[in-house]
């Protein structure tokens, strides 16, 4: 194993297990039935504002972490097909 496929594989590691953490920090988003029958939307301060809360920045870091458990993958089983 050449040391970029362990920085590789350390990295993927990582970003999983800290993927999984975020995930089951979020909270789940429950929708009851009656705003599903009626139509009702929740417009409220939160609303406005939810660029800022933790659940905005919550599911940022989870999608950032995401992209670069991907982007790690890839790289870790394409980059050895080159080097060689």
């Amino acid at each position: 194993m050449s040391i970029l496929e362990i920085i590789g594989g350390i990295l993927i590691l990582i970003s999983c297990i800290l993927c999984i953490i975020l995930c089951l920090m979020q909270d789940q988003k429950q929708q009851n039935m009656s705003s599903a029958l009626t139509g009702a939307s929740n417009d409220s301060f939160y609303k406005h504002n939810e660029g800022r809360t933790k659940e905005a920045i919550l599911n940022k870091v989870t999608r950032t972490l995401a992209i670069i458990f991907f982007v790690a993958t890839l790289a870790v089983n394409i980059v050895p097909i080159f080097v060689k």
